[in-house]
């Protein structure tokens, strides 16, 4: 049974998306419980920014070293082995993790000792003290890019034999390890304790997959061959992955460095609203594109175009279903979900209303974060990471533009009207640039069905307002809306509905 569990294969993308999804609704959740005790028990202040702050530069390395490396060439590449000579595949997975450990050993060995000035740099408008216990945070952190890096390389192995249930489960075990250090390790360490947590995450998050790989086939070996063609291969696409990854994380510190100058607090604020988007975004965007990246793998590296296409626009039509009317109830219940979600302790009622604020411009963009991660896959899917690069220079350089103007009148709610600017630049010239790679999009499908999705989400908000306005309470409005979205979806007799409706009913669709 242990063994079965461990071994579950999804057979349709729809299930996988399924499983994710699922996976990651509890993952979100907890990660929401994660965030209600952090407000609960700091509230928005000098200790919450330390913490966020102490993130931004082990996760700039785990971006760019394992991100850059993952993300955009192991599956296509692990994949197009798998259907040649399986042993080869394994060889190539073992030389991806040896190197990756070997070079994020050095680096980051290397960043903790320099730490005390790549903190003043990300958070300049620290005081001494405040930078001081950032800096011990952020070397304790160090450590969770070299346990993400094996979750990386066993995730990239489980999502190309489809075994998407374990997979879906590290990011699970990752927010259990953060809250334990939450409501546990605290007491003991101070504020260091949140930083074991991270950790301790971190280490859950890799440990929940090396069964499943093993049962897939793999088996570790002291190989480092960096002539390897298969290797190669993925070096070809890491530089410019890394590059456009360095402009996200930059623009994520330019944020941080702009919110320092801000109210106390402004950076917990930014954080706290961002991870209720990322709610509804990893749902419906990160599940989708997860799901679907292995068959577009597939046929593109079969060069079939006519299947991508396909894969690519049910995945299109499906994220679009799910985020045009999550961004329109997002928007309209902003202040009723942020007082949920963090409404406890120290948290008042002032860092409710500037946290709901940033939600509502992060939101306006929703859909445009999810597509960009699936059109992202689609480029990857044919060994092209430069492409990509171009639009994510364009889209930084207009978050950092915004964000300068914008948070010297609106605050931090300026700096989340920038990202979702940059979201938009960034959606538009990816699918514009894909089509033109491709030929073809099937955009006599996607606009017709993508806009009776926008009209039934527009109803259905105007509905959750006017109930609102007779009867304040956001969970009866948002269940109505729901269900007036349902059934304009119904009425259009939309594909999607049919498709989500037989997974839920456990129909093969």
């Amino acid at each position: 049974m242990i063994k079965s569990f461990f071994n579950n294969k999804s057979k349709t993308i729809a299930s996988a998306a399924m499983i994710l999804g699922a996976a990651s609704l509890i993952s979100k959740v907890l990660g929401l419980i994660r965030d209600r005790i952090l407000a609960g028990t700091f509230g928005a202040g000098d200790e919450l920014d330390i913490y966020y702050a102490a993130f931004r530069i082990p996760d700039l390395v785990f971006s760019l070293l394992v991100v850059g490396a993952i993300s955009a060439g192991f599956i296509p590449v692990f994949v197009s082995y798998l259907d040649k000579d399986e042993n080869k595949s394994w060889y190539l997975a073992n030389n991806v993790l040896n190197i990756m450990i070997l070079a994020l050993s050095g680096v980051c060995l290397i960043l903790i000792v320099f730490a005390p000035w790549l903190m003043r740099m990300v958070a300049p408008g620290f005081s001494p003290e405040k930078l001081a216990i950032t800096v011990q945070l952020t070397r304790i952190m160090f450590l969770s890019p070299l346990f993400l890096a094996f979750s990386a390389v066993f995730g990239g192995i489980l999502q190309s034999f489809r075994r998407f249930l374990v997979y879906s489960l590290g990011p699970i075990m990752y927010n259990l390890g953060i809250i334990f250090g939450v409501v546990f390790l605290v007491k003991y360490f101070g504020l260091k304790g949140l930083a074991y947590g991270v950790v301790l995450g971190a280490f859950l998050h890799a440990v929940i997959q090396i069964p499943t790989a093993y049962l897939c086939g793999y088996h570790w070996q002291p190989v480092l061959n960096l002539k390897f063609e298969g290797v190669k291969r993925i070096f070809k696409m890491m530089p410019p992955r890394i590059v456009n990854l360095t402009l996200y994380q930059i623009t994520i510190l330019i944020m941080t460095f702009l919110a320092s100058f801000l109210s106390v607090g402004s950076i917990a604020i930014y954080s706290l609203a961002y991870n209720i988007i990322s709610f509804p975004l990893g749902i419906f965007g990160v599940s989708f594109s997860i799901a679907v990246f292995p068959r577009l793998s597939e046929t593109a590296q079969k060069n079939d175009k006519n299947g991508f296409v396909k894969t690519l626009s049910a995945a299109v039509r499906q994220i679009l279903f799910f985020t045009l009317p999550s961004a329109v109830f997002l928007v309209i219940l902003r202040i009723q979900i942020v007082e949920i979600v963090f409404g406890t302790g120290r948290f008042n009622f002032g860092d409710i209303v500037l946290t709901a604020q940033a939600l509502a411009y992060f939101s306006i963009s929703l859909f445009a974060q999810a597509l960009i991660l699936l059109f992202l896959r689609g480029f990857f899917a044919w060994e092209d990471a430069k492409t990509p690069l171009w639009t994510g220079f364009l889209s930084t350089l207009v978050a950092i533009v915004a964000a300068w103007y914008f948070s010297k009148t609106m605050g931090v709610a300026g700096l989340a009207l920038a990202v979702s600017l940059s979201c938009f630049v960034n959606v538009v010239l990816l699918f514009v640039l894909l089509r033109k790679k491709i030929g073809f999009l099937d955009m006599k499908n996607i606009l017709p069905a993508g806009g009776k999705m926008l009209v039934a989400s527009l109803v259905s908000g105007l509905a959750i307002y006017w109930v609102l306005m007779i009867l304040p309470r956001g969970f009866l409005a948002g269940l109505i809306g729901i269900l007036i979205y349902f059934l304009m979806t119904w009425f259009f007799k939309l594909e999607e509905l049919k498709i989500f409706l037989a997974k839920i009913y456990g129909k093969t669709k």
